[in-house]
């Protein structure tokens, strides 16, 4: 089996902690020069993985945006955008969301065992549907990932996905933006479930880049001795 990507965790929090909303409607936590700012850290990478509730939730197309990017990328010979990917226990997913419709690029469903039969017969016409274990073994997953040709992922939530990737030990940098408002709504989404994460006070994870960009900021962090400064 190859070696795992470089795994880049990315996603943005409101002050007290939360991924989005406890309503439907999606939480814009970010600001339009830092959606910029990720449409770039999007285009370096060779894939990117969400869970499937983010999916259902979000319905994100999570494609390249920039015109420019998509070109500098077909330049290296590259796909216009990323693989995506995501992870499913339950092959709970609609063939017709746009993780699927949008965009030519190659799109892999790792599944939870006793749901692969149900995920192929679902969308196995608009996915390669992959066997990962029960459960999901995330390790296995990720040097699959490195057996593919993809050097470096981008894992974009939700919380359960990024959760399993920390406490897991497989994420190389975690890139946080800070919204300045508060949520404040207990059945919202947190960043992170429980868990046993390899930091702690014990062992701090090293703050590599504090960025302001307009009204939020970015925090990198340093999770690996594999990280890249720049």
């Amino acid at each position: 089996m190859a070696d795992r990507p470089y795994t880049l965790l990315s996603c943005g929090v409101s002050l007290d902690g939360y991924l989005d909303s406890a309503t439907r409607t999606r939480l814009a936590l970010s600001n339009a020069a830092d959606f910029d700012r990720v449409d770039g850290v999007r285009a370096t990478c060779d894939a990117v993985l969400v869970g499937a509730a983010t999916i259902r939730n979000d319905n994100p197309r999570l494609l390249v945006r920039s015109p420019e990017r998509e070109a500098e990328r077909i330049a290296r010979g590259q796909r216009p955008s990323p693989v995506k990917v995501t992870v499913t226990g339950g092959a709970e997913l609609d063939a017709g969301c746009n993780f699927f419709t949008c965009g030519a690029g190659e799109k892999l469903v790792y599944c939870a065992s006793p749901a692969v039969p149900r995920a192929r017969r679902r969308l196995g016409a608009v996915a390669t549907v992959i066997d990962a274990g029960e459960p999901v073994d995330l390790r296995w997953l990720s040097e699959d990932l490195g057996a593919r040709g993809v050097q470096r992922l981008m894992v974009e939530g939700g919380g359960t996905v990024l959760t399993q990737f920390l406490t897991a030990d497989l994420a190389d940098e975690l890139q946080l933006v800070i919204a300045p408002f508060f949520v404040g709504e207990p059945a919202a989404r947190r960043l992170v479930g429980p868990g046993e994460f390899p930091w702690n006070p014990d062992r701090r994870a090293t703050l590599a880049e504090v960025r302001q960009i307009g009204d939020v900021v970015l925090l990198r962090y340093a999770l690996s001795p594999r990280f890249e400064p720049a």
